[in-house]
């Protein structure tokens, strides 16, 4: 059976919420408080991070780039930014930024050499979100420019915004939605819902997990764009989509579009102290020069009803967890009682 893979990625009206499926399902986030609209990036800051239930809708850019600075200092330009530049292929590759233990400990850095990075400061510190808030994008208005979002408490909506512009020239340079767990990362968030939002030209990751992570957590509706000018793999795609690591990470993912990548689109597991366990159904990957799913030890995946396009490696090869892929409808039967979707 070809199943027909409907992907819906629009703006929703900005007091049209509807409600969590998957994992994240009785997601309220600030429920029926009085909505509030910052204009300025410091009432945005405020918002997000203050201790009371909220719904703040975005109706404007909010552009940080330049409001902390930026740093000039020595970083790695790893092997294959070194091949990009020799191709002169018409693309660029990305540099690095160190991070603690130089060159050897800096994830991205393979064999290394020195070069001067020049990067913006507000991307590599995010904003920080507090538990019971809804944040909401009105139309095409509700961008935030120059910085991410680290979701720090239960019961969080994120929903029709569009979050861009983190030194895309650089490894490590920003990721867009960042999750580690409450109380410094030892106990499990819930109740997360990301729906109908959009990342684009991220230096890093669009959406990573670690250390307690989140319990209940769906991705829904959403567009992953992965084109870029800086391209680790040369050739105008982004690498470095999505990780999820995590003591404890559940989700849903559910109906996205994630295009114009070329490797971990997502990366699941592969980290000794993870323990993942994923549903991911009826999402639409395209333009994928290298891998989409990439899972490692310790994670377990049900993929279902997924449609891959010009996709060069829907599975990594060699990869070590746990994946099932339907092929025919009738195979999850004696698994889940149902029928499932196959992928295409």
């Amino acid at each position: 059976l070809i199943v027909v893979v409907a992907i819906v990625v629009q703006a929703t009206d900005a007091f049209t919420v509807g409600s969590a499926t998957g994992l994240a399902a009785g997601t309220t986030g600030g429920g029926s408080a009085t909505p509030v609209y910052p204009t300025t990036t410091a009432q945005l800051v405020a918002y997000l991070k203050d201790a009371v239930p909220r719904v703040i809708v975005l109706n404007k850019t909010f552009d940080f780039r330049g409001t902390e600075g930026t740093t000039t200092e020595a970083g790695c330009r790893p092997d294959y930014t070194r091949e990009c530049i020799a191709k002169n292929n018409g693309y660029k590759s990305q540099d690095v930024i160190l991070q603690s233990g130089g060159m050897s400990n800096t994830g991205g850095c393979s064999d290394g050499t020195s070069v001067t990075v020049t990067y913006d400061n507000a991307a590599i510190t995010p904003l920080t979100v507090t538990g019971s808030k809804t944040i909401r994008g009105i139309g095409t208005s509700g961008v935030i420019m120059g910085k991410g979002l680290w979701l720090n408490g239960d019961n969080i909506i994120v929903q029709n915004i569009h979050i861009t512009e983190l030194n895309r020239h650089l490894v490590w340079g920003g990721d867009a939605f960042y999750m580690q767990g409450n109380n410094g990362g030892s106990t499990a968030m819930n109740k997360i819902w990301l729906d109908h939002i959009k990342v684009s030209h991220v230096g890093r990751q669009f959406l990573t997990t670690n250390a307690a992570s989140v319990s209940t957590m769906t991705i829904s509706n959403s567009d992953f764009d992965g084109r870029t000018d800086y391209s680790a793999t040369c050739d105008g795609r982004h690498y470095w989509s999505f990780i999820f690591y995590g003591k404890n990470t559940r989700f849903s993912m559910l109906n996205n579009y994630v295009h114009s990548t070329s490797g971990r689109s997502p990366k699941i597991g592969g980290d000794s102290s993870a323990n993942v366990v994923a549903h991911i159904a009826n999402n639409y990957w395209a333009d994928n020069s290298g891998h989409s799913f990439e899972i490692g030890v310790n994670a377990w995946v049900l993929a279902e009803g997924n449609y891959f396009q010009d996709t060069t490696l829907p599975l990594l090869t060699g990869s070590d967890g746990a994946l099932y892929a339907a092929t025919a409808t009738t195979e999850c039967n004696s698994y889940l009682g149902r029928s499932c979707a196959a992928n295409v």
